[in-house]
């Protein structure tokens, strides 16, 4: 006899009583509380294959509301996936197991997207659901058709990057998209009138979604609600309304079950109410093999799937598209034609440039601004906006929503088969970062195009002027952040963040750079992240290190400290973390040891100076700017701020005399 969805549902709220427990830290509040509604939506809706986490055509879940990790940990062990085990879980939220305190991505198939950060997991899902509609387009029904499913919680409907998302869902029509809100009413406060009165639902409906509510402690409600959903062309709003904590009779509906655990006497009142007399972390024979049969049900969707792909004649192709290694065929006849014709233009249009010869070999593609389309020259010809009308379209207007734009890049790279692209300023980072971060964390291969990268802006002034931005995004662990100087660094640039595995920053200017590299060199320079653009004609005495704009001008400082039999070398770095990866022959070669006193690093960067002492030593000079910016044409603000060859050949010059004089 088959356990009833209750049942199977108790097993989730089991495992998560006894490892939030065991680890004394943790929140069961949540998965005690949605576990009906994941087992109607696991047992009788979602499409996956457990042995094969990896099926391109499956069902996406994202747990946005990633504090109740315990919830997809449950439901990974339940329906038979190779992890966790039942000892990962025991050892939930301890080094070693994969079991983290949030989900990640990286730890365990099944897990999509890394969330906990609220509002981001659903806003990734979004982005899920813009490729599979793409792909579905490419490709057809034949080979891409499948939804995103999401759960939810109040906080995460709360947070400002949700109402991003869900403007742009509704806009784009994703009827693929289905968020299950887990509506119980409380946050770690305490009941949610504490700081909401808005109607959430009306929200929704006001951005063009679909909602339906139902009684998310009643699975058949939750699939009467499901089935509705699915029904409709929209993306839906679930409204589950649920107790947190379900089951435990003393400590349910409060806050009291939300971020700790519940204490042994709870847990044992709780199995009593709930009629589960397995011992912690065991599961019953029946429940488990009715948990185990749910994560075989899509085994035969799989092989029919399987047969539609070897008969579509589309195989090789579709493999090779989802592998996400592009196309480099674009690359040397765009560098032949600058190197030919050298252009003097900003990076930003230097960047479109490569964009023209990238889109039409790289089809996989899919570009975007946040509402600066003209500013970032993202666009490129060819490119036809992606709509609710043409998903096939590979450009994305985001319109003002730089965060939402961040997220669904996340959630479009995740989900494999395209890869995304977007613009802003650089100083709109801010607005970005949290997901920025993400995509960091998750790997999430994105190219983050940031044009205005400095005080070259001009007259917008401080408020646009980025300065701190730079060093603050290369602090970010595994975010490769590129400020080419010139077309040909940009082109190089761009070609090693589509062949990165990891995210990328391009950090473009607004004014117009002359060409630096005007002699082909057989390699990409910039895939060493710091190379020597010139060597000393003279006898070394200083070596300029310079990124972007400003690598011209230490071009023309050293130019003059050689008129005065001071050589100078001139080092473009046009991404730190690049050179820092370098082995220590070739940094040694490039800069020599810090310790030789004979000869002065210079860095000259258009930003803060903070950080640049790794390069130039305690002992070296640190050119930039460490206040905030100033309103004035970009000629006026780098003569103001004593970015000028004049100004850093002379401060060079001076430093090497105050030194001589000690």
């Amino acid at each position: 006899m088959q356990p009833t969805q209750r049942r199977l549902a108790n097993a989730i709220r089991a495992l998560a009583m006894d490892a939030v427990e065991a680890a004394n830290s943790g929140h069961p509040g949540m998965p005690m509380g949605m576990a009906d509604a994941a087992t109607a939506l696991f047992t009788r809706y979602l499409k996956f294959d457990a042995a094969d986490p990896n099926w391109p055509d499956r069902d996406r879940f994202v747990l946005s509301a990633g504090h109740g990790s315990m919830l997809i940990y449950a439901l990974l062990y339940l329906t038979g996936y190779s992890r966790p085990t039942i000892d990962d879980i025991r050892n939930f939220r301890q080094v070693g197991s994969p079991c983290a305190g949030h989900p990640e991505n990286f730890e365990l198939p099944g897990v999509e997207v890394t969330t906990g950060p609220l509002g981001q997991g659903l806003a990734m899902a979004v982005g899920m659901a813009i490729a599979e509609r793409h792909l579905n387009a490419v490709y057809g029904d034949t080979l891409v058709d499948h939804r995103t499913y999401v759960i939810a919680g109040d906080g995460d409907l709360m947070e400002g990057v949700n109402h991003e998302a869900v403007g742009l869902a509704g806009h784009l029509k994703l009827g693929r998209l289905i968020v299950l809100w887990d509506d119980n009413r409380i946050t770690i406060d305490g009941s949610t009138e504490l700081s909401r009165n808005e109607d959430v639902v009306a929200r929704y409906v006001a951005s063009a979604w679909h909602t339906v509510e139902c009684d998310g402690l009643d699975s058949a409600s939750v699939s009467r609600a499901l089935d509705a959903a699915i029904a409709d062309e929209r993306p839906s709003l679930v409204r589950c309304k649920t107790i947190i904590g379900y089951g435990a009779p003393n400590k349910q509906g409060t806050a009291a079950t939300h971020g700790a655990a519940l204490g042994a006497d709870e847990i044992e009142a709780a199995r009593k109410a709930l009629g589960w007399d397995a011992d912690a972390f065991e599961v019953p024979e029946d429940v488990l093999s009715g948990w185990r049969g749910t994560g075989q049900r899509g085994q035969s969707d799989h092989a029919e799937w399987r047969r539609r792909l070897e008969e579509s004649g589309k195989r090789d192709e579709f493999y090779a598209r989802l592998s996400g290694k592009p196309d480099e065929s674009w690359l040397q006849p765009h560098l032949d034609e600058l190197i030919a014709n050298p252009p003097k233009l900003a990076t930003r249009k230097a960047s479109e440039l490569a964009l023209e010869a990238i889109n039409p070999v790289v089809t996989s593609t899919i570009g975007g601004s946040a509402d600066l389309t003209g500013s970032n020259n993202t666009k490129t010809k060819a490119l036809e906006p992606l709509t609710a009308d043409n998903y096939g379209g590979r450009y994305i207007y985001y319109g003002i929503r730089e965060f939402g734009m961040a997220a669904a890049m996340n959630g479009m790279a995740l989900h494999g088969g395209v890869i995304p692209y977007g613009g802003t300023f650089l100083v709109f980072t801010d607005y970005a970062r949290p997901a920025i971060r993400l995509s960091a964390l998750q790997q999430a291969r994105v190219i983050y195009v940031m044009t205005h990268d400095s005080i070259g802006l001009g007259e917008d002034g401080p408020t646009h002027q980025p300065i701190e931005h730079l060093q603050s995004l290369r602090a970010i662990p595994g975010l490769e952040v590129y400020r080419p100087a010139d077309a040909v660094e940009t082109a190089e640039c761009w070609a090693l963040a589509l062949a990165s595995k990891s995210p990328s920053i391009l950090a473009l200017t607004r004014q117009n750079l002359p060409a630096v590299r005007t002699k082909a060199v057989g390699e990409n320079l910039s895939a060493r992240g710091a190379y020597r653009l010139k060597p000393a004609g003279a006898d070394r005495k200083v070596i300029f290190i310079a990124t972007g704009s400003e690598v011209e001008i230490a071009l023309a400082a050293a130019k003059q400290l050689e008129s005065q039999g001071i050589g100078a070398d001139v080092v473009s770095m046009p991404c730190m973390e690049l050179f820092d990866a370098q082995p220590d022959t070739y940094r040694e070669d490039v800069l020599p040891d810090v310790s030789n006193r004979e000869i002065l690093r210079v860095s000259v960067e258009a930003g803060t100076t903070f950080g640049w002492e790794r390069y130039t030593g305690l002992h070296g000079l640190r050119i930039g700017i460490d206040r905030f910016g100033v309103s004035a044409p970009a000629e006026d603000a780098y003569e103001f701020f004593g970015l000028t060859p004049d100004a850093v050949a002379a401060r060079v010059l001076d430093y090497l005399k105050q030194r001589e004089m000690r």
